[in-house]
């Protein structure tokens, strides 16, 4: 299976334009600041950052862990935090090589690697602030078990979708979803009610759902997994 790169272009293609900003001087300037020990010498941005953390840059593995450390700890600034995201960018792809890129949950392998792209940014989030001397493996290894939550859960809702479209009509037998989805059809998730119906007890296909709601049919189908697993399951 391979994976679609358009989400990394886009993110590359960004950090091209904003890793080099005045935002991310000033946000470099306070790093080297706050931590005047770091082997930041000749760099001028936050961009300088990145490329200085890669494979094959002058910096060896300790001083390398002590800049990520750092940036954790400074991830409170929104500059700060999406350098790191950027660096992390080779692990989180061999994360979701390792998760076979969500094979079975995602119909395509860009969709596991949006949720690890918007999970490991979610992670960077909750942890700034805290000092970690693995700051890059620790992040990582908790992005990986969040995932397998996710797709355990994914497969969960998949299953109960599934398990629901092989019941007997509505009319011979009561179905506590169709009674959970009556009871829900006049509130804010109209439209998802109404969908969900379709597609359970009405059997009509996920494309032709999505084109009569003008979307996009991976889309809706992550919406109606997301819907039942927070509402119906």
């Amino acid at each position: 299976m391979t994976h679609n790169t358009d989400y990394l272009g886009q993110l590359r293609r960004d950090w091209l334009r904003t890793g080099h900003t005045p935002s991310s001087q000033r946000a470099f300037g306070m790093l080297a600041s706050r931590w005047p020990a770091l082997p930041l010498a000749g760099m001028s941005d936050l961009g300088d950052v990145v490329e200085s953390l890669e494979r094959r840059s002058g910096l060896g593995m300790l001083e390398k862990a002590e800049v990520l450390k750092a940036l954790l700890i400074e991830a409170h600034d929104r500059e700060v935090a999406r350098a790191l995201l950027q660096t992390l960018l080779p692990g989180i792809i061999s994360t979701c090589r390792q998760l076979k890129f969500g094979d079975g949950v995602c119909a395509d392998p860009s969709e596991m690697l949006a949720m690890a792209i918007s999970s490991c940014a979610e992670l960077i989030h909750d942890w700034a602030g805290e000092s970690r001397q693995y700051c890059a493996p620790d992040l990582l290894s908790a992005l990986r078990g969040r995932l397998r939550r996710w797709m355990l859960k994914e497969k969960e809702a998949a299953q109960s979708v599934q398990a629901a479209q092989n019941q007997p009509e509505p009319t011979s037998i009561p179905s506590p979803l169709l009674t959970r989805l009556e009871t829900m059809a006049s509130g804010p998730h109209e439209r998802l009610v109404r969908l969900t119906f379709q597609r359970v007890f009405e059997g009509r296909s996920l494309r032709e759902l999505a084109q009569a709601d003008r979307s996009a049919p991976q889309a809706l189908q992550m919406e109606l997994q997301n819907f039942a697993r927070k509402y119906l399951l």
